[in-house]
């Protein structure tokens, strides 16, 4: 009989605000995985960033590139199931190119930027199953005035929109492995257990289905 393959990396993706990294820590716990969260408190441009985009974008964009592309290797080349906060895959498909159109990041960095994106993933695979924390704006001012971060007050309600708006489209085409898609709005797994136990329950059967 052939051994099973191993499920190594499980990753969520979501806008800002979603719960990626409250949904994360759950499932960490349940299944008894790793975690990667993604590196804001102590990201040292992301405070820089939302106050002068325009002079930070490009620096803060390559700084999570390298950070996730670090990540993934470490997650690909160790023994643990680990779940990502986030993926490589949203830099350059959500923010990175929002950036671009709102005249945050030049044309000359932006493609310098994708330039490297391409030969990083290039050399890695894509998670074994993506969860896509789908959330309307609404829900996302919520969980963002909730948390209270000081350098998230400025951020506008069209930024969100335009990120929520990006996140459609690259779902829609996402073909690089399995993907499961969790309504925000819909589920309180933060609070309430039930929720939390049937996110569990279709995790569990969609890695039942690699096998």
């Amino acid at each position: 009989m052939e051994n099973k393959p191993k499920i190594k990396h499980i990753a969520i993706a979501g806008n800002i605000g979603a719960g990626k990294t409250t949904l994360c820590t759950h499932l960490a716990k349940h299944f008894n995985w790793g975690v990667h969260y993604e590196s804001t408190d102590n990201n040292p441009y992301l405070g820089d960033f939302y106050t002068d985009m325009k002079r930070w974008s490009f620096n803060l964009q390559i700084y999570f590139l390298n950070n996730r592309y670090r990540q993934v290797l470490n997650i690909l080349n160790g023994e643990q199931t680990v779940i990502q906060d986030r993926t490589i895959y949203e830099d350059a498909h959500i923010f990175a190119p929002n950036l671009h159109d709102m005249g945050l990041m030049s044309t000359r960095d932006f493609n310098n930027y994708l330039d490297l994106f391409k030969l990083m993933t290039s050399q890695i695979e894509a998670p074994d199953l993506l969860i896509y924390l789908k959330a309307s704006i609404s829900t996302l001012v919520d969980h963002i005035e909730s948390r209270g971060r000081d350098y998230e007050g400025s951020m506008s309600l069209d930024y969100l929109k335009r990120l929520n708006e990006r996140y459609d489209t690259w779902i829609n085409s996402y073909t690089e492995g399995r993907l499961l898609i969790i309504n925000a709005d819909e589920v309180d797994f933060k609070n309430n257990p039930a929720d939390l136990g049937e996110i569990i329950n279709k995790v569990s059967s969609n890695l039942h289905g690699l096998f």
